[in-house]
């Protein structure tokens, strides 16, 4: 029996519909993205910490500073960034080929596919939590940036803690999130637009 034509553009225009609202999610997903990055981590005086990133021009810093999308330089929520998700992923899936108990995991499937991003959500709030605490005591004594935390101290160090790892929390749900919701993979999205975000500003300094 021949498919009548309207179903068939009923059809198309249901997909279209469809691919339209991902598309819709994942630009409302990257300005959310975009919009914390500019939130910054309460008690930082951002113009020392400017000073100091212009000291680093060149350097590893600068260079996470890009992928962050400016978010660093900013002293933002966001300043970790995605990279802890990156580095637990990376140590999951190495695990996965050295540890017998997860590589029988990794060959249950879907169940174990869901077992191993939730290993890795655990990995990535371990890093966070650890590199946000070396970011939290490290500003206050780098040398030469004195004034970089305006009251240096237990509250500081709290708030610049659960700041930093909630951000991180936050954008790896945020690219789970685009990745059931909109199109591709939502962590590679997120790396992208920050990259793109942070290119401009990198441009700049290398032709000064």
């Amino acid at each position: 029996m021949a498919k009548q034509p309207g179903l068939d553009f009923q059809s198309a225009k249901g997909g279209l519909g469809e691919l339209k609202r991902r598309l819709l999610f994942v630009i409302g997903a990257l300005i959310v993205f975009r919009i914390g990055s500019f939130i910054p981590i309460p008690g930082i005086d951002a113009a020392v910490l400017a000073k100091l990133l212009e000291q680093q021009r060149g350097t590893i810093i600068e260079m996470f500073n890009m992928f962050s999308g400016g978010a660093l330089s900013r002293a933002s929520i966001f300043a970790l960034g995605i990279m802890p998700y990156i580095s637990a992923s990376i140590i999951i899936q190495l695990l996965t080929v050295v540890h017998p108990t997860l590589a029988e995991i990794k060959k249950e499937g879907e169940s174990g596919r869901r077992k191993i991003s939730q290993y890795t959500r655990y990995g990535t709030l371990v890093l966070a939590i650890f590199q946000s605490i070396g970011i939290a005591t490290g500003l206050p004594n780098m040398p030469g940036m004195q004034g970089l935390v305006i009251n240096p101290g237990f509250a500081f160090y709290f708030t610049a803690v659960v700041s930093l790892v909630t951000g991180t929390m936050f954008l790896m749900w945020l690219g789970e999130q685009i990745t059931e919701r909109g199109i591709g993979n939502g962590i590679s999205i997120i790396i992208f637009a920050g990259i793109v975000a942070g290119l401009p500003p990198a441009i700049a300094h290398t032709t000064e």
